[in-house]
């Protein structure tokens, strides 16, 4: 496959992935283990969490979600980086609200790849973006 063509079909996984992620993440989190390889790595505002056992435990113990993207972004990874699989780095920014509480911006990273005919994830990385304090002395 050309490069042209990998870029436009990480382009359209990412759009599909990060639909079922979102949908999984804020209706289905009892499946969100599926998502993610055996020794798949989720890095949560700063906490590792590595296994998918250890990952669905997390999102079961979180509070309910709702998140809004507002981009996205994907490219190829170099075949030989993973294991030669078919792999995509996605990059997603975007809002989340936890129950009741005022919405919050975030950003999240992930890295796909190709497993038979399903994607998972190799790593995740989510970080709450807070403002940097510019208060002057």
């Amino acid at each position: 496959m050309d490069q042209k063509a990998k870029i436009d079909q990480s382009c359209r996984t990412a759009e599909e992935f990060t639909k079922l992620y979102y949908e999984s993440t804020d209706k289905r989190r009892h499946l969100i283990s599926k998502l993610y390889l055996d020794n798949g790595l989720l890095t949560w505002n700063g906490n590792g969490i590595t296994g998918n056992d250890r990952i669905q435990k997390f999102y079961m113990e979180l509070p309910s979600t709702d998140h809004i993207i507002t981009t996205l972004d994907a490219q190829p990874i170099l075949d030989n980086a993973v294991n030669g699989q078919l792999s995509f780095l996605i990059q997603v920014s975007g809002t989340v609200k936890y129950q009741d509480k005022v919405p919050k911006s975030f950003q999240e990273s992930f890295v796909i790849t190709a497993q038979n005919d399903k994607w998972k994830i190799v790593s995740d990385c989510f970080r709450l973006q807070e403002p940097l304090n510019t208060e002057k002395n």
